[in-house]
């Protein structure tokens, strides 16, 4: 494909949602690996899974490289503790979009890394290579024994005789160092790639100052190019040369034992240059990034610059939406000292709403971007305590993984940082007196210092127990001429009344069953009115 039409592909797709498989295995690669010591916080695994970030992610990707991929992946799971990373991005944003040529120029750049083998570059870097077996000394002993006789062989043809037996040999420890080869056949070319790239972006005026150090690393990764031609060769007799040239020059390459020697020699240098490596990969990531942040912005509704406020347990969000959902319904909510409790039916929103500000939370902490027209929080820690199930492997009941996931939560109240929790019907595994108890003793401690707590519950008891500390709301249906609507807007206040058993007569339920529930839902609310303790 030509240039022309690869970059207008490019400017076609660029800010649509990608229709690719994800394949999170790889993606998440450079995530993993990395060194995370520095971060504010690293968003764990459950609250990635409460919130939904894996398919939040596919909705925010509009890179154009798998590098660039696996580097939203690693800034969407961590909270830096400065803004030096965002205040990076908005710069190479804002020098993109007053220069749209040079934009158009770095796709082109870095379209070329949108193949798989991209993913393991990271692995140069982050990873340990294969080491030398012990018995190594010998290979360089057989090429030059090897090489010695082709050239005997010129003056005494009779040499060709030990050449063949020794060529078996050098057979055997070729094709026992080909599945060496094979690991980096697919990241040392893309590493290549990645540097001629990056050499190619930092020549562009407006771009030299993004990372004024880079042009060492991108020379000393140039060193090695000579050597690293290898596994370009590899790569090429694997799909593009034909059988008999291939035969030809693996014979060669098995005689003199090429491929072992220079491998260990490229992974020696790659070992000794994992800084410079992982500062290019970096470089690329960062703009790749940059430009996704801004298609993203450029094909939402609308968004927002977060404020981080200076004053604690503040969070304050107008016309928030679900970035996932079409037409989302927004809504607008403000907390100042105090938590959220909402309760309200199922579907009726309010679980949807706790993992709406929980996504907006962690995006306004690390693309600098918010799904609403204004959005202010405090800097905070994220945890969830959402979707949990049976562990059925270990013989987990429901409860006993809810009180171990709450538990968690419980010590990182306590662990002196500012934390958002995000709730959603505790102790749903055990009866109604004990979950109130246990729930209104669990919320009182989540919600004590800077802490900021959301819940949802179908317990009103609750709500009016936690009234004086936490903030009610609510979200409600309306049956109207025989269906269910919902308009999933919160409301303020605690909910009043519930249409529970009219559902069901909606649905068919036999009459005695409902005229039976009616009755005695009405018993236990007037014994509740009249302080009675029995039905």
């Amino acid at each position: 494909m030509s240039k022309k039409k690869l970059l207008a592909k490019l400017k076609a797709n660029a800010g649509k949602i990608k229709t690719e498989t994800f394949d999170f295995g790889k993606i998440d690669r450079f995530f993993l690996l990395s060194d995370k010591k520095n971060f504010f916080q690293i968003i764990s695994d459950r609250t990635f899974q409460d919130l939904d970030l894996d398919e939040v992610f596919m909705f925010l990707d509009r890179t154009v490289s798998k590098v660039g991929q696996q580097f939203l992946y690693h800034v969407l799971r961590t909270i830096p503790g400065n803004m030096e990373r965002v205040e990076k991005f908005e710069s190479i944003i804002q020098i993109l979009k007053e220069n749209p040529e040079i934009r158009d120029q770095i796709m082109l750049e870095i379209a070329s890394l949108n193949k798989k083998d991209a993913y393991y570059i990271s692995s140069l870097f982050l990873e340990k290579h294969i080491q030398k077996p012990g018995w190594f000394w010998i290979i360089p002993i057989l090429s030059f024994t090897s090489l010695s006789l082709v050239l005997i062989s010129f003056v005494f043809p009779k040499a060709l005789i030990f050449l063949v037996l020794l060529l078996a040999v050098n057979f055997g420890i070729h094709y026992w160092n080909k599945i060496n080869i094979y690991k980096y056949s697919g990241s040392i070319p893309q590493l290549l790639r990645l540097n001629q790239a990056a050499g190619n972006i930092t020549k562009l005026d407006v771009i030299k100052d993004v990372s004024p150090d880079l042009t060492d690393s991108i020379k000393a990764i140039d060193s090695l190019g000579i050597q690293m031609s290898l596994f370009k060769i590899e790569v090429k007799l694997q799909s593009e040369v034909g059988l008999a040239v291939e035969y030809l020059v693996e014979m060669i390459k098995a005689l003199f034992l090429i491929e072992p020697l220079v491998l260990y020699n490229v992974l020696k240098e790659l070992d000794s240059k994992r800084t410079q490596i992982q500062q290019v990969y970096e470089f690329i990531g960062e703009i790749d990034v940059a430009m996704s942040i801004s298609f993203l912005r450029d094909e939402v509704p609308y968004f927002c610059f977060p404020t981080l406020a200076t004053d604690r347990k503040r969070l304050k969000a107008v016309e928030v939406y679900h970035p996932l959902i079409y037409q989302s319904i927004p809504n607008s909510i403000d907390l100042d000292k105090q938590s959220a409790l909402l309760t309200g039916s199922n579907m009726s929103g309010k679980t949807t709403f706790i993992r709406t500000i929980g996504i907006n939370a962690i995006t306004a902490q690390t693309i600098n971007t918010c799904f609403s027209r204004e959005f202010t929080t405090s800097v905070l820690k994220i945890h969830s305590a959402i979707r949990i199930s049976d562990d059925l492997l270990s013989e987990k009941s429901y409860y006993f993984e809810e009180v171990l996931a709450i538990k968690d939560l419980l010590e990182e109240s306590g662990a002196g940082m500012p934390n958002l929790f995000l709730l959603d019907e505790m102790f749903k595994g055990t009866n109604t007196v004990e979950r109130i108890a246990s729930g209104k003793a669990v919320l009182s401690y989540l919600n004590k210092g800077d802490n900021i707590v959301f819940v949802a519950t179908h317990d009103l008891e609750l709500a009016e127990l936690l009234k004086d500390r936490f903030s009610l709301y609510h979200f409600t249906e309306i049956v109207k001429e025989g269906k269910i609507v919902f308009d999933y807007k919160i409301k303020p206040g605690n909910l009043s009344n519930t249409n529970a058993i009219r559902i069901l007569e909606i649905n068919g339920y036999p009459k005695e069953v409902t005229e039976e529930a009616t009755s005695l839902a009405n018993r236990i609310f007037d014994s509740k009115v009249n302080g009675e303790r029995s039905v």
